[in-house]
């Protein structure tokens, strides 16, 4: 296996092409009755070099020198019904190898027998340090600009999904344990540096009285010694990326879980660290709670859709842990002003409520309900609010000034009030904070009370719910690669596929310029 890898890498520098001229056992001559009409298989068999043309990927193989690689259109054809189906490399060769559809869909003879499974890690690692490397992506988006189906279309409905990582979560001894092997085996002179916790050459976990506190304890004190110790006489010698990437995780994990007793024992903190790092095998895979009992690792899937064609505009991937309303923007950065924004109230923040009405955006995004000191009493909406004069008036006819820390404070006002009980429960009296973006919040929830306005919201957004059904169907719940630049690339991958599967449903063809027959 690393023979054949290392041969890919030293001789497929040239790029390689399809030749026109059809072999004599060619699979779309022979067989092409057997594909379906109107599948993705069919469409790439028309139409995979106008979709992908060679100067489309001219700048991945740069020498002349060499033996030519596997032709763009057939890989990058291989990736997009690959990225369709859920399959893994091995079972993508093997399709290429062994099925009918994707020959005819490649235009390969019915005797080819495709390429090795590692062509198309080397091919992804090839986009991936490219300066397009979701070009595949871009490729279908240009597609659909050049069939016009967008235009006058100036909806977009954003939402996002948790995807489950590829890793096991680890704990506090396990991640400690792998961070200081890694810096041992990468770091210049790591292994000289004394360490006494644990034999870091040894596989598997210490071997202690698990069910024993005190050994338990003993055992992180001496982790996190040992990785203090590292840290400390390694610090000149992070020379190279991987030397400084291993000692950055040591760091990160001996202090994101730990705390200091005051002998100066090391123990597990009983916290929850913000951002916590749950896996050294993949660093940037996260918590996210669902609900207070329920959580996920991994990764999150935001998305915007038009939502008449289900077509997904824009999307991006993060740790699980990101703020919908902070990555929502990002998904327009590429619309022209004038769009009417659907989603839900994950994305009702006030800043990204006027981030959006600064770009010159239409908002039917559900307000994030008001809730009170008392349930069931009053909320903000009952106080009135004079921004011009900076005061608010209580619902007993109280007015006090807001202070430079936006702040309303009534105190003492509070005290004998008749309506004191379904306003406040504490003894000092009301206060209320003022957010910077209060009049934004204010007129969503005004808005949200027109029924012309929830009709328009319940009939359009649901397609993006659709379209992250179809997204994370056939497999693809669980991301298939370590860290977000990877995974980010078999997110554009997938949607490229849906897309464009989606385009073929819609009658795409192209004589004379890329059209749809029944949009």
């Amino acid at each position: 296996m690393l023979a054949i890898s290392a041969a890919i890498v030293e001789n497929w520098r040239v790029q390689g092409h399809s030749d026109p001229n059809r072999e004599l056992l060619d699979a779309a001559a022979l067989c092409r009755q057997l594909v379906p009409a109107g599948s993705v298989e069919a469409f790439l068999a028309d139409h995979r070099r106008e979709l992908f043309p060679d100067e489309m990927f001219e700048d991945l193989f740069t020498s002349r020198r060499g033996r030519p690689s596997i032709p763009a259109d057939v890989v990058a054809s291989v990736m997009v019904l690959q990225a369709l189906e859920g399959l893994s490399d091995r079972d993508a060769a093997r399709a290429l190898r062994d099925r009918i559809s994707w020959k005819v869909a490649c235009g390969l003879a019915l005797d080819d027998e495709g390429f090795d499974y590692s062509v198309l890690t080397y091919w992804r690692t090839r986009l991936r340090s490219s300066d397009r490397p979701e070009r595949i992506f871009d490729a279908v988006r240009s597609v659909i600009d050049a069939t016009g189906v967008l235009k006058g279309r100036t909806r977009r409905a954003l939402d996002s999904t948790l995807l489950d990582d590829a890793v096991a979560t680890q704990d506090t001894v396990t991640q400690l344990i792998s961070a200081i092997r890694r810096v041992r085996r990468v770091v210049p002179g790591a292994d000289r540096v004394p360490v006494s916790a644990h034999d870091y050459e040894a596989s598997g976990k210490p071997l202690i009285a698990w069910d024993d506190p005190v050994a338990k304890a003993a055992l992180v004190d001496g982790l996190i010694r040992d990785a203090l110790a590292l840290l400390d006489a390694l610090e000149e010698r992070a020379s190279d990326p991987e030397a400084a990437d291993a000692l950055g995780l040591l760091a990160l994990v001996a202090g994101q879980d730990v705390e200091q007793d005051d002998d100066g024992t090391w123990k597990i903190a009983q916290r929850v660290a913000p951002d916590r790092v749950i896996s050294t095998v993949d660093p940037e895979t996260r918590h996210m709670h669902k609900s207070r009992s329920e959580y996920r690792d991994g990764y999150k899937a935001h998305i915007a859709v038009e939502p008449e064609t289900g077509l997904v505009t824009a999307a991006t991937l993060t740790p699980a842990n990101a703020s919908d309303a902070k990555t929502a923007v990002g998904l327009l950065d590429d619309e022209a002003r004038g769009l009417e924004v659907l989603a839900d109230s994950a994305y009702g923040s006030g800043e990204t409520r006027a981030e959006l009405r600064a770009r010159g955006h239409h908002q039917i995004i559900k307000p994030k309900p008001l809730t009170g000191a008392v349930p069931g009493g009053f909320t903000r909406d009952d106080f009135d609010f004079d921004h011009a004069a900076g005061t608010v008036t209580c619902p007993a006819g109280n007015t006090v000034t807001i202070t430079s820390g936006r702040w309303a404070i009534f105190g003492a006002r509070c005290q004998g009030c008749a309506l004191r009980s379904r306003c406040v429960r504490s003894p000092r009296g009301a206060r209320l904070k003022i957010h910077p973006h209060d009049v934004e919040l204010v007129a969503a929830r005004q808005q949200w009370r027109d029924t012309e306005i929830t009709e328009r919201y319940r009939r359009w957004r649901p397609m993006v719910e659709r379209s992250i059904a179809w997204m994370v169907a056939d497999g693809h719940r669980r991301v298939r690669f370590r860290g977000v630049q990877r995974n980010q690339l078999g997110l554009s991958m997938r949607l490229a596929a849906l897309n464009l599967r989606r385009l073929v449903n819609l009658g795409l063809t192209n004589d004379d310029g890329w059209t749809l027959t029944t949009a």
